[in-house]
Formats: C-alpha cells, sequence, structure tokens
C-alpha cells in the first residue's frame, strides 16, 4: 500500500526536546527560535529528514509554525487541523494557537519583549521575514545553523529517488520552447536570471517528474534559469540517468546540490529575480554576498504552470473518468458490505479505495493520504487515520471520505460524505446547505478579473444564513499530475488573491463540521473555462467545468431546501455521471446497478 497507518511521531519528547532546544538558543544568544514545517524548498509535503516541526511538536498536520522562547511554547495551526494539534501535541508543553486569529509574530511581540528571535534562513522566505520584522519592531537573526539538526540523532537521511522525463505530449509544451519563453519573459523585465527553489516549478519547467517524495512526484532541487533560456539544475547526479539527460539537452546542465551556493555567488552583478514569497533567506545572502542585484518577485513558473494547456486538461478529463470509476466500484461495494451489516473500520475504507485505484493498473501515488472519518473523526478536517485512533463505522455514522490519485496524465482529489443508516436530522440539513454551496460555485459566472476570494461567498451563503460556516478555504489549485495543493490560485478569503484565468483547475469544497458528532465535505475539481457571452448578455464571462465524475450521496439530502435550480444542476450532474461513467464499471453487474440507482434523479 502507498499509505501506511503508523504514527509517525509523538509528543512524549516533546518537553525533553524543547529544553534541550532552549539549551542550544542560549548557546545561540538568541531568546526565541521559530520552526516551521517546511523545508528549504516551502513545499507542504517534506520528506522525513525534513520533518523538524513533528520531531519537536508530535504535531504531524501539513501547515504549522512553532515558536519557543525560554519560558513559552507555541504551535500555531490554521482552523483545518485546531483538532488534531490539541490530540498530538504536549499541551503542557505547547500553547495551540490559531493562526488565522494570532499570527506567530502578534504572539512573539508580546511573548519575547526585546529579545533576539533566531531563524533557519535555509527555512523562511523574505515575505514571512518582512512581516516577523515589522512585528516585531527589529529583525530577527539569522542562524548558521538550525539547532535542531545537532539534537536530531536519528535523523533520516536525504531522498534519492529516480527521476524521469513527463512526455510533452502530456504537458502540450515542450521543455525547451517552455525555458525559451519565460527566459524571453526575463530578459524583456530586464533581469538576467531567476533562482527556482519551488520542485514543482523545476518539474513543470523541464517536464521531469520525481519519486522524492510521496504523495507529491517531484525532484528535490533547485535550479537557475537564465534569460537565454539555459537551466542549470542542482540535484543528486545519480537521479539523471542517460534517457533523461537526453530528454533535458545540451540546454540543462546538472550538478551536485553542493554547488548550488557556489553557483548564486558566481552569478556575480547580474540581476537576478527571487520568489519573494518561497525563496530561501539563504539563497538571497549567497547571491548579495556574490553582487547581484535581487529583484523580489514572482516565481515566473507558478502563473503559466497554473493554466493548463489543453493536453493537460485532457489529461485531467481522463484521469477523472479513470478515478471516477474506481471510486464508484469503491462505493457501491462499500454500500453492499455495510447493507449486509459487515464491519468496516476507517482504515478498511482507506485501504479499499486504494485498491480501487490501484487496480486501475495507472495509479503512480495517492495525491494525498485517504481521509476516512466516521462520526466524530469526521469532524477533524484533515483527519489522518492511525492504528491507534482507527474506529469502526457504527450504522448511522455520517462517514467522510476525502483521497485522490497521481496518474501520469492528471490529479485528482474528491470528497464524498455517506450515510451509513438513519442519519441525524441535523446532518442532513447541514450536507444540503453545503451542497447548496458547492452547486453555487459550480454554476458560477463572473467577469475576467476576479479571484477566488470574490467567489468564496458563494459557497457559504446557504451556510451564513442558517448561521453556519467551516474555517478553511473552499478551494484550492490543483497540479496536473504534479502537487494536489497548487498555487497560486485558491478560492477563499485568505488566499484567493490571483484573478482567474482560463485553463486553472480548483478544488470547490465547501464543509460544514459538528465536534464530537460529524464532519461534511462535499468536493469536485473544477476547470476555470475561456470567456463567452450567455445569451442576452453584453459581456464575455468565464465559467467552470466540472471534472469529477462520482455520485453525490441523495440519502443525506433534504429536498425541501434545494431550489429547483438546484435540482436540476443535480439530476443533471448524475445524468452525466452515468453516461460517462457507467459503460466503464458495466462489466460489473452489481456496481452498474448501484451506480444507476446513485444516480436517479432526484425528483
Amino acid at each position: 500500500m502507498f499509505q501506511s497507518f503508523d504514527i509517525t511521531a509523538d509528543s512524549r519528547d516533546s518537553a525533553s526536546r524543547t529544553a534541550a532546544l532552549r539549551t542550544a538558543m542560549a548557546a545561540e544568544g538568541v531568546q526565541a527560535f521559530i520552526v516551521p514545517r517546511s523545508d528549504a524548498h516551502m513545499g507542504e509535503t517534506v520528506p522525513p529528514s525534513d520533518e523538524r516541526l513533528a520531531w519537536l511538536t508530535g504535531f504531524t498536520g501539513s501547515a504549522g509554525t512553532a515558536v519557543i522562547t525560554t519560558e513559552r511554547a507555541a504551535l500555531f495551526v490554521d482552523g483545518r487541523y485546531t483538532l488534531q494539534a490539541a490530540e498530538q501535541a504536549d499541551t503542557a508543553v505547547f500553547e495551540i494557537v490559531a493562526s488565522q486569529t494570532t499570527a506567530p509574530g502578534a504572539w512573539l511581540a508580546e511573548a519575547l519583549g526585546e529579545g533576539v528571535l533566531g531563524y533557519d534562513p535555509w527555512l523562511h522566505a523574505p515575505a514571512e521575514i518582512e512581516r516577523l520584522t515589522k512585528a516585531l519592531g527589529r529583525e530577527p537573526v539569522a542562524l548558521g545553523r538550525n539547532p535542531i539538526d545537532a539534537l536530531w540523532h536519528d535523523r533520516p537521511p536525504r531522498p534519492a529517488g529516480a527521476a524521469a522525463a513527463h512526455p510533452s505530449t502530456l504537458t502540450g509544451e515542450a521543455a525547451g520552447d517552455k525555458r525559451a519563453r519565460l527566459g524571453d519573459g526575463l530578459a524583456k523585465a530586464g533581469a538576467d536570471a531567476s533562482v527556482l527553489t519551488l520542485p514543482e516549478s523545476i518539474a513543470w519547467l523541464l517536464n521531469i517528474r520525481g519519486t522524492d517524495l510521496a504523495r507529491s512526484p517531484v525532484v528535490l532541487g533547485f535550479a537557475i534559469l537564465r534569460a537565454d533560456g539555459q537551466v542549470t539544475l542542482f540535484t543528486e547526479p545519480e537521479k539523471v540517468d542517460g534517457a533523461l539527460a537526453a530528454h533535458l539537452g545540451n540546454g540543462v546542465a546538472v550538478a551536485p546540490p553542493d554547488q548550488f551556493e557556489p553557483a548564486l555567488r558566481a552569478l556575480g552583478e547580474s540581476r537576478v529575480l527571487v520568489d519573494r514569497a518561497s525563496c530561501p533567506m539563504a539563497v538571497i545572502a549567497a547571491l548579495k554576498a556574490g553582487g547581484s542585484k535581487v529583484e523580489l518577485g514572482e516565481d515566473p513558473c507558478i502563473l503559466p504552470k497554473a493554466r493548463k494547456t489543453e493536453a493537460e486538461l485532457e489529461g485531467m478529463r481522463a484521469a477523472h473518468r479513470r478515478d471516477g470509476a474506481a471510486v464508484c466500484r469503491f462505493l457501491a461495494r462499500l454500500d453492499a458490505d455495510l447493507a449486509r451489516g459487515g464491519t468496516v473500520t476507517e482504515i478498511d475504507v482507506a485501504r479499499r479505495i486504494e485498491a480501487e485505484r490501484v487496480a486501475t493498473g495507472a495509479l503512480m501515488d495517492l495525491s494525498f493520504d485517504t481521509i476516512a472519518g466516521s462520526g466524530p473523526n469526521g469532524a477533524i478536517v484533515h483527519y489522518r487515520v492511525t492504528k491507534a485512533s482507527n474506529r469502526t463505522v457504527v450504522p448511522g455514522d455520517v462517514l467522510l471520505v476525502d483521497s485522490g490519485g497521481q496518474y501520469r496524465d492528471g490529479t485528482t482529489d474528491i470528497t464524498r460524505t455517506l450515510a451509513t443508516g438513519e442519519t441525524p436530522a441535523d446532518a442532513r440539513r447541514a450536507f444540503t446547505l453545503v451542497l447548496k454551496g458547492m452547486i453555487a460555485l459550480s454554476t458560477a459566472r463572473w467577469p475576467a478579473g476576479l479571484a477566488g476570494r470574490d467567489l468564496d461567498p458563494l459557497a457559504r451563503a446557504a451556510l451564513w444564513r442558517a448561521g453556519l460556516d467551516y474555517d478553511h478555504g473552499t478551494g484550492h489549485g490543483v497540479g496536473a499530475f504534479l502537487n494536489v495543493h497548487e498555487g497560486p490560485v485558491g478560492l477563499s478569503r485568505r488566499s484567493g488573491t490571483v484573478a482567474l484565468a482560463p485553463g486553472m483547475v480548483l478544488s470547490n469544497e465547501p464543509g460544514c463540521y459538528r465536534t464530537g458528532h460529524w464532519g461534511i465535505r462535499i468536493e469536485n475539481l473544477l476547470a476555470v473555462t475561456p470567456p463567452d457571452t450567455p445569451a442576452g448578455g453584453d459581456r464575455a464571462m468565464l465559467g467552470f467545468e466540472t471534472l469529477t465524475l462520482a455520485p453525490i450521496d441523495r440519502r443525506l439530502i433534504d429536498r425541501a431546501l434545494l431550489d429547483p435550480g438546484e435540482v436540476a444542476w443535480l439530476d443533471a450532474y448524475h445524468a452525466r455521471v452515468a453516461a460517462e461513467i457507467g459503460p466503464l464499471v458495466a462489466e460489473d453487474a452489481e456496481v452498474a446497478a448501484w451506480l444507476a440507482d446513485a444516480c436517479a434523479p432526484l425528483g
């Protein structure tokens, strides 16, 4: 299996490790130290060798920050992880702080006093250091070595997975053409080079994929893109075999990671673009040491990568049909087992849906660890079942299953909330309100220039009217056989600031959660469609194409809460699911019959 259910970190040693860290801080002459979830690539997925936050706190979520002072310690997490952080971390050592209401800088301004904040310059970007400087009224101090690394005696080795070419038939553009196009853009902007530190940007630019990280098919490394389109890739040379070297061609040189900093200094008096939000401060220091003029801007790959080519969209459509058939087989067989009174645990759910994806013969990896939360566990937004937390699905539970796959032609991410028996009325009401928001966003039309934060209220309006809401974004960007969480676009009040454009793929996943009882989320992936003018209108509008194909559980719907337009959308969606997925499951009569029933009109 791709997914493991073992506990990968715990908080039993947090107190002693925090005490040792404080001793190391004192030796460095700092009174506070900040520990982010990120590695030097600022990615959501980090290798085991960079799980410093989990090593220190026991918290294993994909986003969080710890701050340790001589007297206090805090773990900052957003609304997705509030419950998980409280369960995993030692709350006698760490205060759990909601990052959406209190930022680390604001907390430090009160807790640190006149003390000095130290940080690892490989783990923080300019934007974050600027925020901390503003909050404290003085600059934090970059340390020469992360003190945790000296304390972490059983630290895993750096990954060295194989890499391979990703064909232009799937990308829609040859790597050489991408390099030339982006290099020309640098030249027109007056830049001599750009330093790329995001592995997904490098993978997209060079049309390569890797196996260094679980769930994220990238090659860990750095790159320098020059205005003439030439690239130097800094990664372990053993990852690049003859076939990949031939694919990269003469325009791409490969060098080992230890040559990265010398190469930065060797750029000399160049004008170099770096990403304000993701470039490590250590990179900027090396550039300045060599005499370069550093321009803080945006990674030049970010927006082009987000706007999928038609070839990438076709691949995403194919991946979602394949994945939809696997999901339908899973749902049908789960329903049958539960109806027969079979015993099913959360781990069983995760194993079964993974097995259906593996059976396609095309699965490269999961796109993230499956979230299978029954009853109260569903209220933990990013719940990951372990052998210790595994719960048997009880008849009448609301079961939330959020899962996805990595295929060579696309990345999927789907959430379905399921009835397992007679469901409480409050859960059916909440499910229907969530569905109304999901439909409102699916059917949205809007003029060019609007960003995700402008559309986010559409998914929340029905919940707001009922005095409900959810503490996570409505949607995130999704890569094409790349990261399932892809910037810079999103559907969120906080991060959805980039204008939506044709070809962008985003999730649509409103939710509602009742702590201790149930969690509800419905998620489809959407692609932004080119502008056209609706009949009778005088302005072109963007819209969404739904990519995900699997039934939405009609047993959880309170029909009286839906208006005729919403019923029509749901019936049309289910008719499309039946038409496109039906032939793919026709060989299994039981699954085919289940699908036909699940896609029947709501009426």
